[in-house]
């Protein structure tokens, strides 16, 4: 073989090894995001496509890294605790209000674990789903039953508050991440 094809085949074989690491680095990538963000990443994936949706999610991620999440005292989770007993209580005398009352304990939680108190409530969720990636979809489940535009039955506001519950419980527990 002459120096010219030696040239050629070693160029070949570096560019054949170039992009099986490329591939291995963006498979890894994929693979990291699937397991950190669960279903969401489905949601993103489906909402957006697959690179702008894992871009999307690392950048959430990136930011997460930025917030400084904490779990919640001892004392704090009692509190809350109560005062989701004291809501759960007025279901029955008022479902649409113990279903409001039961979503802004669940934003205050957020708040208070040190989650931004954002008006665009799918970029907080996103957020969430760093950490907690199994409830998100039963918060917005949850805020649908209630945002029914008062149409909403005593059925749909019942979901809505186990919806709720689950997830408080969750966020009461702190920093849990995907199985």
């Amino acid at each position: 073989m002459e120096t010219w094809e030696w040239i050629v085949l070693g160029a070949a074989v570096a560019l054949v090894v170039v992009l099986g690491l490329m591939w291995l680095r963006i498979r890894r990538r994929r693979t990291h995001l699937q397991e950190r963000f669960g279903r969401e990443y489905e949601r993103a994936v489906a909402g957006a496509g697959t690179g702008t949706a894992e871009q999307r999610l690392t950048d959430i991620e990136r930011e997460y890294g930025e917030l400084e999440v904490r779990a919640l005292p001892t004392a704090a989770r009692e509190r809350y605790l109560e005062e989701w007993r004291h809501a759960e209580s007025r279901f029955v005398s008022d479902p649409r209000d113990a279903a409001r009352a039961a979503e802004r304990l669940v934003e205050r939680v957020l708040e208070e674990r040190g989650y931004p108190a954002d008006d665009d409530v799918e970029h907080r969720l996103a957020l969430v789903a760093v950490d907690h990636p199994d409830v998100v979809e039963r918060y917005r489940h949850g805020r649908a039953m209630v945002e029914a535009d008062g149409n909403a039955q005593t059925e749909d506001l019942r979901k809505a508050m186990v919806d709720f519950r689950t997830v408080l419980e969750d966020l009461l527990q702190g920093q849990r991440t995907a199985a």
